[in-house]
């Protein structure tokens, strides 16, 4: 059995990045939880373990620029699908996290879940893994574009962040088709160029 979710459909930046984890039944999950509920500490520490002890995990991305070409929830989908395929093992059963299936794979295999990174381990091992391989993304973004804050706000939509686009424009890793920073495109130029990392 396949736990699947997600981490950063709502950023304005960055990619969305979606996991698949199959976890030894025999271990003990005691502490693991929603991604969003656990501090950065225990985030981390489950990220070694559940790479180190689950049966198979997996991870895929989806840029901006797939996100743009498709929307965010194609392009969760799809990252969702590509992660599971990357498992290295067929599962029985797929655990989604939320209300919408994979059309990529097997509708009789998959059993969405509706907070389901509360209440199946598995899929809360793909929630831990997805939000950290993603914060890790985004802090290394900011070394290359440290004007927008990405180390704080992991390109969601704070003030700093608004303030920056405002200020700076959007820059490469940025969602286009999202509505703020669509707003900071000027007309003659729908699709700008990586702004500069300074």
């Amino acid at each position: 059995m396949a736990g699947v979710d997600e981490a950063g459909r709502g950023p304005w930046a960055g990619p969305v990045v979606a996991a698949a984890v199959v976890l030894k039944p025999e271990t003990d999950w005691t502490g693991l939880n929603d991604s969003k509920k656990m501090s950065p500490a225990a985030r981390d520490r489950f990220y070694d373990v559940i790479r180190s002890e689950a049966l198979f995990h997996a991870v895929a991305f989806a840029s901006a620029e797939t996100i743009d070409a498709q929307n965010i929830l194609k392009a969760s989908l799809g990252a969702m699908a590509e992660a599971v395929g990357k498992l290295g093992a067929a599962p029985s059963l797929i655990l989604v996290d939320g209300n919408q299936s994979i059309p990529q794979l097997p509708a009789r295999l998959q059993k969405t879940v509706v907070g389901g990174d509360g209440l199946s381990a598995s899929i809360a091992a793909a929630s831990v893994l997805a939000k950290v391989t993603r914060d890790r993304w985004m802090a290394d973004a900011h070394r290359q574009y440290p004007a927008y804050g990405f180390d704080r706000h992991k390109g969601y939509g704070t003030p700093d962040h608004a303030e920056a686009l405002r200020r700076h424009g959007p820059c490469a890793i940025h969602r286009k088709s999202f509505a703020p920073v669509r707003a900071t495109l000027a007309p003659q130029f729908p699709l700008p160029p990586a702004c500069s990392p300074n």
